[in-house]
């Protein structure tokens, strides 16, 4: 099993921050779609979806991105360090997934930080 994780990944508070705006983007962009309220029913914020479905087709896109709070983003996505977001990985796939598909939208990752992300999910997965 493959599993794709969206992930809000930097070194820093600032990274952090841009990164999660990043994913707020794509996630409310998916939210706005009618099949992804599904995944909104599950989380109790299905009356989102049809908010955001409104909003694009008016193109609100940055409005619609601050409808995507911090527990949402936490729920739907990993944020944090290379080190923080592995330990979410590991502790949400890591009994299911043979493999996991890490995605990281709308903000730059440099190669090392996803090399120490990848590093710190090995390393995450090894000790448990």
């Amino acid at each position: 099993m493959i599993c794709e994780i969206i992930c809000a990944v930097g070194e820093t508070d600032a990274e952090i921050g841009a990164a999660s705006a990043g994913v707020r983007s794509l996630l409310s962009f998916y939210g706005s779609t009618p099949s992804y309220r599904p995944t909104l029913e599950v989380e109790g914020r299905e009356d989102l979806q049809p908010t955001l479905n409104t909003m694009s087709k008016q193109g609100r896109w940055k409005e619609m991105a601050e409808l995507i709070d911090d527990d949402l983003l936490e729920t739907t996505a990993v944020r944090g360090t290379p080190t923080q977001c592995a330990k979410q990985i590991v502790d949400r796939v890591g009994d299911l997934a043979d493999r996991v598909c890490l995605y990281f939208p709308g903000y730059p990752l440099p190669d090392r930080v996803l090399g120490e992300v990848v590093s710190a999910v090995r390393a995450e997965s090894t000790n448990r």
